[in-house]
């Protein structure tokens, strides 16, 4: 009998759900693993008005093979956070794969796990992983060792499927894809900066304007705080 693979997800309020649920549907299909939500204190979180509670406290996890890191707006207070900081630094110190999804790159950023390491994240936030001498990689999947990022959101699903197959083998990531028929085919090509339409990212910019100063002040904060 061998141990089952441990895959945590640290959550935090205001992460993006499908930051984790999507990668989390995907793991949990793993045979022999064990997959498990945590926050501080096991407090139950809210993501995009939907309550994720019978959570695991972050801090009693001893161990895990696989952490995954998700993003979301909250990520801004997360960075603050010490004790969600040095939780996830020190679960990635007993991890085989460091992973994240979107701008939870920018937390393993502020942890002080990236620091060299090519890095993807959510493209408008990309820039500000540079902060933590991070090097900004546009790719949906970047590998950098054993830390592999996703960029935005669906991204997190992709990871996920690269992570099984190098946890078991290709044809088990093929036999979990085609379980929850994941086969994407958006009805538009508006899913980067590059192939949106210039008025439809022109109105996203204008959307995250306002914020961009607070994300670059709250950046700022955690990268002068990164331990040495």
């Amino acid at each position: 009998m061998t141990d089952p693979i441990t895959i945590v997800f640290p959550l935090y309020q205001g992460v993006t759900h499908l930051d984790f649920t999507g990668p989390h549907q995907f793991l949990s299909r793993i045979p022999d693993s064990r997959v498990m939500t945590a926050s501080l204190g096991g407090v139950p979180v809210t993501a995009d008005n939907l309550t994720f509670a019978g959570l695991t406290d972050l801090v009693s996890i001893a161990r895990c093979d696989v952490l995954c890191v998700p993003g979301g707006m909250g990520c801004i207070e997360a960075m603050q956070d010490r004790a969600y900081l040095d939780a996830i630094r020190r679960l990635a110190g007993t991890a085989r794969w460091v992973t994240s999804v979107c701008t939870g790159s920018l937390l393993l950023g502020a942890a002080g796990l990236l620091s060299g390491r090519r890095a993807a994240c959510h493209w408008a936030w990309r820039d500000l992983l540079s902060a933590f001498g991070a090097i900004p990689d546009a790719g949906r999947v970047v590998r950098d060792g054993e830390i592999l990022t996703g960029g935005g959101v669906t991204a997190g699903i992709d990871l996920a499927l690269t992570l099984i197959a190098e946890m078991t083998d290709v044809e088990t990531a093929q036999s979990i894809q085609l379980g929850l028929e994941y086969a994407p085919a958006p009805p538009f090509d508006a899913g980067r900066p590059e192939t949106a339409p210039p008025a439809v990212r022109d109105r996203v910019l204008a959307r995250l304007a306002p914020g961009i100063p607070v994300r670059r002040a709250a950046v700022a904060r955690a990268a002068a705080a990164m331990p040495l």
